[in-house]
């Protein structure tokens, strides 16, 4: 039988922490002898201890059940690397200023790749009365439509959210260069820098 929660990955989380078994155990409510179990493979935490653990542990329950402990290491978040997740369950979007490590419906949410836009994706972007114009002549069917057009400046980031048979369009106020962002539920993320403002 495979187990998610390995004793290697709560040893390696207390050690890291500089936490005792006892430290451990007080912080979650459970004796010394139960964290010593854990570690030694000789048992698991009950179900309902998994997140006060993953809490006293400093990570995710997600991280905890996987062994796959992420650092941050974009901590001077830079807005022109800003990140987008989108849930392929129920299309929930996550805008982070970098990669990091986010869950939604039970699925681990991975970064999307920007890429240049194809024909079928072209995004008109103009410029008029202080805003940006961002059209695309994309289907906007209930099964293939862009379910959001983001502008992505060094300062701010706007996000429009599309719903299927409406307008697959949006207008943005400008404040300044950046990217703008369209994302097809089929076809994945596509990003265009604004054009230069005469």
């Amino acid at each position: 039988m495979s187990t998610y929660i390995t004793a290697d990955t709560i040893r390696f989380l207390r050690e890291q922490r500089a936490l005792t078994q006892r430290a451990l155990a007080e912080r979650i409510g459970v004796t010394d002898k139960a964290v010593s179990k854990w570690e030694s493979g000789r048992g698991l935490p009950d179900i309902s201890l998994i997140e006060p653990l993953a809490e006293a542990l400093g990570v995710s329950v997600a991280e905890l059940l996987t062994g796959d402990v992420r650092e941050n290491v974009n901590r001077a978040g830079n807005m022109m690397r800003s990140k987008f997740y989108v849930c392929p369950i129920c299309g929930n979007v996550v805008h982070a200023l970098g990669e990091g490590s986010f869950s939604c419906c039970g699925s681990q949410l991975l970064p999307q790749d920007a890429e240049e836009p194809d024909e079928e994706h072209g995004l008109a972007v103009t410029y008029s009365d202080g805003s940006w114009h961002v059209a695309l002549d994309h289907p906007m069917t209930k099964q293939h439509y862009i379910s959001f057009i983001a502008y992505v400046t060094s300062g701010a980031a706007h996000l429009v959210k599309l719903y299927p048979e409406q307008a697959c369009e949006a207008r943005i106020p400008a404040a300044g260069s950046g990217y703008v962002y369209a994302y097809c539920n089929q076809h994945g993320l596509f990003r265009v820098r604004t054009p230069r403002r005469r």
